[in-house]
This record gives structure tokens, C-alpha cells and sequence, in this order.
């Protein structure tokens, strides 16, 4: 199948498009060992939510607490009996690191804002159709399962699926192409008919006011 083919007209590969390093070698299996590890590290922990009762809460201060009491006494005994302390590294986030991430978190709170004022100013009507329509998935999900549950999941698709995909790509793309091209039509027809006359109403009506 030529690069023109390819869902979205895309020149690259999977593990490419995945950041090409250590996270998308474990997504698509090539480092099986780390891969599985997750997967089972994981289902313990949503076992221990699901059957024990715990709570994300009690589970995170029961391990701090049994965490804070090892390191008391041992630095405690190893004063008392001449041994030395835990090693611990310096523990101190460095002025660079923070300035680094405030940017981040800055940068994408102002992309979501900007986004929301596009959607409240009716400027994207696309834009807030698959906000909507996003919205509403999540909703529904969310309807469905529990947090826990869900972010297992969601991690099961995300190690699994693209494994799969790239295993049977050809094949997937050619129904994907499919797929999308239908949905692209209906999407196209939905907009002429309901959101771009939506649009027009509003600006009849602020021309009116």
C-alpha cells in the first residue's frame, strides 16, 4: 500500500508516529519483558482497588505511612547503633525544573482556553461539534465503569492496540479509508444542513439586536 493510501496521507510508520524511542518500543511489544511487567504490575493494582476496597486516597497515605515509619526508625536505630543513615538522595526540585513545567502546564491551559473562547464566541463550529461529541463519549463511559476500571483499560488499549495495527495494517487501512471517507460525507452533509444554518440564525440575530 503506497504512502498516498495511508489513512490521513501519512509518510511515516507506527513506531515512527509513537516517538520512535523506549515508550513506543514497549507499545508495539519490542521490549516484551518491560511491556508485560506493566500489564501485570497494573492488574495488581486494579485488583487490589476492586477486591480489597481500598480507596486511591487510603491506598497512597498507607504507603507513605508504613514508607515514613521505615525510614524513622531505621535513622533512629542506625544513630543509636552507630550504623549509617538510609541513603536517600538530596531530595530538591531545582528552579529550572519548575520554571520548565509551569511553562508546559502554561502553555497548554492557554490552548484549551483559547479553544473555549472560539467554542463560547461561535467562531469553530467544528470545533465545537467534536468538543460536544467528546464530551458526550466521555460521559457515557463514564456512566458505564468506574475511574480505576477505566484507566485499566485504557492501558490494556493502549499497549495492545497499536501492536495490532501495525501487525495487520494493510488491511486495517484499507477498511479505515473506507470508513472515513463515509464519515466525511455525512459529517459534510450534518454541517450544510444543521450547524452552518445555526451559525447563520446566530449572526441574523446579533445583526437584529
Amino acid at each position: 500500500m503506497g504512502s498516498s493510501d495511508l489513512l490521513f496521507n501519512r509518510q511515516r510508520t507506527v513506531h515512527q508516529i509513537l516517538g520512535g524511542g523506549l515508550v513506543a518500543d514497549v507499545m508495539l511489544w519490542r521490549n516484551k519483558n518491560v511491556t508485560m511487567g506493566i500489564l501485570v504490575v497494573t492488574l495488581g493494582a486494579w485488583v487490589v482497588f476492586e477486591i480489597s476496597g481500598y480507596t486511591l486516597l487510603s491506598l497512597v497515605s498507607s504507603v507513605f505511612l508504613l514508607l515514613f515509619t521505615i525510614l524513622f526508625l531505621w535513622a533512629k536505630s542506625a544513630a543509636i547503633l552507630n550504623r549509617p543513615a538510609p541513603p536517600l538522595p538530596h531530595l530538591h526540585l531545582s528552579e529550572e525544573t519548575v520554571n520548565e513545567a509551569a511553562a508546559f502546564i502554561r502553555d497548554h491551559v492557554n490552548n484549551v482556553l483559547s479553544v473555549f473562547e472560539d467554542i463560547s464566541y461561535g467562531r469553530d463550529s467544528r470545533m465545537f461539534a467534536r468538543v460536544a461529541l467528546t464530551l458526550l463519549t466521555i460521559s457515557v463511559i463514564g456512566s458505564l465503569t468506574d475511574f480505576f476500571t477505566l484507566g485499566y483499560t485504557c492501558l490494556v488499549m493502549v499497549l495492545t492496540v497499536p501492536a495490532f495495527y501495525e501487525r495487520y495494517e494493510d488491511h486495517i487501512e484499507e477498511y479505515a479509508l473506507i470508513c472515513y471517507r463515509k464519515l466525511h460525507q455525512l459529517y459534510v452533509r450534518f454541517d450544510e444542513v444543521c450547524i452552518t444554518k445555526v451559525h447563520r440564525w446566530i449572526l441574523e440575530k446579533k445583526k437584529l439586536s
